[in-house]
């Protein structure tokens, strides 16, 4: 299988960008492609994250997104992932000030054009508490401030859609987007020719 086409929710920490991934996914399930979905590595990181997280725990999400993707880029017809390089890289260079210690950003710069589309999602809605993630609001403000500096930098603008995150509901309607993302539906031939099979006669 070739490389799936791949689309990245992304933005701040409890934007909704986990429910737009499975409510995405599933719209690509009903078109009748084969999906995969990338996890939100950072829940797993075990050198801390949040406001207290350190340049190393931020270069270790960075690298296991890049290589979650690699594993699943061939799985399915799409890939779906809960945040991409960039916006790590935001959460990156907030902890090391805007400075690159292990000299990452052509790494990101290079891995930001292998997704076909991003959707960010603006944070309309309030922080919730999920026993993971921060509820500070000044450090999700910090977070988006960098995303408005580093994205017109590293991201085609052609790629990137944005949303509010209080559109996404069970009602959202994905049609548009999985168009964009992966072409027109395919469409049956509604009156298929016959076909003609020539009869062979045997003594």
């Amino acid at each position: 299988m070739t490389s799936a086409h791949k689309i990245a929710f992304i933005g701040s920490h409890s934007v909704r960008k986990t429910n737009a991934v499975h409510s995405f996914a599933g719209a690509v399930g009903r078109s009748g492609r084969s999906v995969e979905m990338g996890r939100e590595v950072v829940r797993f990181n075990p050198l801390g994250l949040n406001e207290g997280a350190t340049p190393e725990a931020q270069l270790w999400v960075i690298m296991a997104q890049i290589q979650q993707e690699l594993e699943l880029r061939r799985r399915a017809d799409v890939l779906v992932t809960d945040r991409a390089v960039i916006d790590n890289f935001a959460y990156f260079l907030r902890v090391t000030k805007g400075t690159d210690p292990f000299d990452i950003k052509p790494l990101v710069k290079n891995w930001s054009s292998t997704y076909d589309l991003y959707v960010r999602l603006r944070p309309d809605v309030p922080l919730t508490a999920d026993g993971v993630r921060s509820t500070n609001d000044r450090f999700r403000n910090e977070i988006e401030k960098i995303l408005d500096q580093i994205i017109p930098i590293y991201l085609d603008p052609a790629r990137v859609i944005e949303l509010r995150a209080s559109e996404i509901d069970d009602s959202f309607d994905w049609a548009v987007l999985l168009e964009r993302l992966c072409g027109p539906p395919k469409v049956s031939d509604p009156d298929p020719k016959p076909v003609m099979i020539e009869a062979t006669l045997f003594d």
